[in-house]
């Protein structure tokens, strides 16, 4: 089959059979291109041609670009010509799984680096005001209450900027918790603390019906300034922006508050198993890099505190 031909078919499957986000999608669909056209370049043009060895020399060549790539990078670039090649051989349409033998390069381990508490307190106070405090009027208040209800709910949930933004105000219905779309579509419910909800109540009752009259109607929660749903990108802004009024140098991004969410309920004694699930981790494994921090501040402690530790 032709490689153009293969690449759709996959990457229908990955989006109408798996359901994975269009995020995911999009990611493959980039990492195809690169390997198609490096293919091409090399006098490949149909799977048939394709072997364990074009495929080890693919990412070879890919390693050894100028500058040097991301190992997260080059492992999911493999990964997704792993998963192309693997779907060929499953559906026939290639004889073998050319890509099978490929392995990912060593990933660094890094740790997570999360907020202290006090340090996301500042971020949220800086977003915007808190829930019954007075407020500036017009346009400022209306997007500031909007910030810090997107923060707190962010925060509280431990959810993904793409989650967040993706809400609609129905998901809220259920009081204390909240409905979450993550990846592949898998629904699962997240407990809002009692902040989260004030902000998001005072939004929905202050701001968002003034939004919601400046564009198109929408269920969507978040509203951008002109009515239309918040994206992902401005989502990353109001993060920056708050970051900036509250002093923070460090990088502070959306992903920073999951990070801390998982942090700081593991510090406070959760259950690893529940850290997972509330974040929607499919393997605990995933979810136990927090638990390297958590050990790192219990050593602290120890040094510091027992008379001995020295």
């Amino acid at each position: 089959m032709k490689l153009e031909r293969a690449v759709d078919a996959y990457l229908r499957h990955t989006s109408v059979e798996r359901g994975l986000s269009e995020h995911t999608v999009a990611a493959y669909r980039r990492d195809l291109a690169v390997y198609r056209s490096w293919l091409r370049d090399h006098g490949t043009t149909d799977t048939a041609e394709v072997t364990p060895a074009v495929v080890a020399s693919f990412a070879a060549d890919q390693a050894r670009r100028v500058p040097p790539p991301a190992a997260t990078s080059l492992a999911r670039m493999q990964s997704s010509v792993r998963g192309f090649h693997r779907f060929l051989a499953r559906e026939g349409i290639s004889a073998d799984d050319p890509g099978a033998r490929l392995r990912p390069p060593k990933m660094p381990q890094r740790l997570p680096k999360a907020l202290t508490i006090a340090q996301v307190e500042a971020l949220l106070d800086a977003a915007g005001p808190a829930p019954g405090a007075d407020a500036a009027s017009g346009e400022e208040s209306i997007v500031r209450l909007r910030d810090r209800a997107l923060l707190e709910l962010l925060y509280a949930t431990g959810a993904r900027v793409s989650e967040i933004v993706q809400l609609d105000v129905d998901d809220l219905a259920h009081g204390d918790v909240l409905r979450v779309r993550g990846k592949g579509g898998k629904e699962r419910i997240v407990p809002v603390g009692s902040y989260a909800r004030a902000a998001v109540d005072a939004y929905l009752a202050r701001a968002r019906p003034e939004l919601s009259r400046r564009g198109r109607a929408t269920p969507r929660l978040f509203l951008g300034a002109r009515g239309a749903p918040l994206s992902r990108q401005s989502a990353w802004l109001v993060m920056q922006q708050a970051a900036e009024r509250a002093h923070l140098t460090a990088h502070v991004s959306p992903h920073t508050l999951r990070h801390s969410f998982a942090t700081h309920l593991l510090n406070g004694g959760a259950d690893v198993r529940v850290v997972q699930e509330l974040l929607g981790h499919a393997s605990v494994a995933t979810t136990q890099i927090y638990t390297h921090v958590t050990v790192d501040a219990l050593r602290d402690v120890y040094v510091t505190s027992h008379p001995r530790a020295r």
